[in-house]
């Protein structure tokens, strides 16, 4: 299934071991402190015990959504910037 993880984690460090983490679960980041991937059941278990490092700080949260097939692919994207995906899976303005 596929899911949303958004966060904001504080630590500049956390956060970027975050985001590498969620890459190597094969997810695509689509904003700063946004990713979309496929996980199935027990890696979505596996990964909710990982990112509960990371929350560390009164003010961290992270969610982890899942989107069912129909809302994924009707979602609509409206951005006056430019944002796109890059090679490096950085988030990149125009």
């Amino acid at each position: 299934m596929i899911h949303l993880i958004v966060y904001d984690i504080s630590n500049d460090t956390n956060r970027t071991r975050l985001a590498k983490l969620l890459q190597r679960y094969g997810f695509e980041r689509v904003q700063y402190s946004a990713f979309r991937g496929e996980l199935n059941p027990n890696d979505r278990e596996t990964l909710s015990r990982q990112v509960k490092t990371f929350v560390r700080d009164e003010r961290d949260c992270i969610f982890i959504i899942p989107l069912c097939r129909r809302c994924s692919e009707t979602a609509i994207v409206i951005s006056n910037t430019g944002v796109k995906l890059v090679k490096d899976s950085k988030v990149e303005f125009a």
